[in-house]
């Protein structure tokens, strides 16, 4: 048995149009020799009916903060309607097909409602339907504890289930539908010439996830990984290939990047010794921000100087404990941090001179890099981001 997961997103359930989509790609499926198991996510998105963010909208915050367990079995109806609403879909075209609950398809979790870990998958039910020849549909981001508790595996979980499912069921390829025909080298808003990347390794993807890019849930790429199954991110609403993600990626290509991606927002921090003298606090910042869960990445120590940066939301916070500990610091706001993802850097001399040499070229300002093997950073005013991505994409990335 030949078994393929397919999971299609809230835009591509939301419509009776979509659905009949979502149907082709499934009856596809079975024509080419595949026994599907399809998981959905809630209805469309906020302000649809059915949506999650919808149905929490029904219940006040301090309800859901301090009733998680009640909080989770309502935002579990979103999904539970539109796996039957999929099967009725499935039905009227001749698809026999069984809508299943996240805990009815064996996903059994701990008790941490709202953001549950995965315990355990029991696959004997779902294997049971698909001897059957029947589809299983599957509620996605939701599981179920021992006792019988619904509980929901964290915001945008639905990708993951798909992953758990497609590990324990040892299938053959994880298809994540949505709304884009793949995974694309740049923001097409920004970077006209943005195109899509025919195949991508799962380290990589985590580093789109990581720096910004709305791509795929990060827990299923890492799942997918451990298991070794393939996926690809694909259109439910064209026949476009897609992009797939495996270990391999674009293999023997000579491109030293894949792709790259931003995040806006970010706020340079610098501490100086020489401000700082006689105050022990300055050498004990990073562990205090840490213990304030005030996240910093771009970090740079020097003999005299530290430096770092965070995201705005927590800038009020830090000035707060700059306050406290009588600290003298400065800040920049108003910086993009560009990152350029690709396996081909490792090993290569000279891509962070000719990246920066490019950018003071084209008269824009670089506040702060930093790199890994398969990374580079370069800190930027955000007024400069949008040119700053269009010239490195021309640089490295144009076909």
């Amino acid at each position: 048995m030949k078994i393929l997961i397919q999971k299609f997103g809230g835009t591509s359930v939301a419509t009776k149009e979509r659905r009949a989509m979502v149907v082709q790609k499934v009856k596809s499926a079975k024509e080419q020799g595949f026994s599907p198991v399809v998981v959905v996510s809630a209805m469309g998105r906020k302000g649809d009916s059915y949506a999650t963010d919808t149905l929490l909208s029904l219940i006040n915050s301090d309800f859901k903060n301090s009733n998680l367990k009640a909080a989770d079995m309502l935002l579990s109806c979103g999904e539970i309607i539109s796996s039957v609403v999929m099967a009725n879909d499935l039905y009227d075209n001749g698809i026999e097909s069984c809508p299943l609950t996240g805990g009815q398809a064996g996903i059994i979790t701990d008790n941490n409602f709202n953001d549950a870990e995965v315990l355990n998958v029991d696959t004997k039910n779902i294997i049971s339907i698909l001897k059957e020849g029947v589809v299983p549909v599957v509620t996605g981001f939701q599981g179920l504890t021992e006792d019988g508790y619904f509980t929901t595996l964290g915001r945008g979980a639905s990708d993951f289930s798909a992953s758990l499912l497609g590990v324990a069921l040892k299938a053959e390829e994880i298809q994540i539908y949505t709304d884009v025909d793949g995974i694309m080298t740049a923001d097409p808003r920004l970077v006209e010439e943005a195109y899509i990347i025919d195949k991508i390794t799962y380290n990589e993807v985590f580093q789109f996830a990581d720096q910004g890019a709305k791509v795929i849930h990060p827990r299923a790429v890492e799942m997918a990984m451990k298991g070794n199954i393939p996926l690809v991110i694909k259109n439910t609403m064209t026949d476009a290939k897609g992009t797939l993600i495996d270990n391999y990626g674009t293999g023997s290509s000579k491109k030293l990047f894949t792709g790259l991606t931003y995040m806006n927002n970010r706020i340079q921090v610098r501490f100086k010794s020489d401000d700082n003298r006689n105050n022990d606090n300055y050498y004990n910042i990073l562990d205090i921000l840490a213990e304030n869960n005030i996240s910093i990445d771009l970090i740079n120590i020097f003999p005299n100087e530290q430096i770092f940066t965070i995201d705005e939301i927590c800038i009020a916070k830090l000035k707060e404990i700059v306050e406290a500990l009588n600290l003298n610091c400065t800040y920049s706001d108003r910086c993009t941090k560009v990152a350029l993802i690709g396996n081909g850097i490792k090993g290569v001399p000279g891509v962070m001179a000719k990246i920066i040499k490019v950018l003071k070229n084209n008269n824009i300002e670089v506040l702060q890099t930093s790199d890994s093997h398969t990374t580079i950073w370069c800190l930027v005013h955000s007024s400069d981001a949008k040119k700053a991505l269009n010239i490195i994409h021309d640089t490295f990335m144009v076909n």
